[in-house]
C-alpha cells in the first residue's frame, strides 16, 4: 500500500502524542531534565505533524 498525505500525517500525530505522554510521565516523577528533552520532541513532532496535516488536506481539496 502507498504512503499517504494523510498517513504521514497521522504518523507525526503518534509520535507527537507519545512524546508528550512521556514528558507528562517524567514530569510527574520530577525529573525536569528528561521531561523537557521529551517535551523539545514532542514540539518537533508537532510542527511535522501540522505540516504533514496542512499538505494531506490540500490534496485532499484538489480531488
Amino acid at each position: 500500500m502507498a504512503k499517504t498525505a494523510h498517513d504521514e500525517a497521522a504518523k507525526h500525530h503518534e509520535a507527537a502524542a507519545k512524546s508528550h505522554k512521556t514528558a507528562a510521565e517524567h514530569h510527574e516523577k520530577g525529573d525536569e531534565e528528561k521531561a523537557a528533552k521529551h517535551s523539545k520532541e514532542a514540539h518537533g513532532h508537532s510542527e511535522k505533524a501540522h505540516e504533514s496535516s496542512t499538505k494531506a488536506h490540500g490534496k485532499s481539496a484538489k480531488k
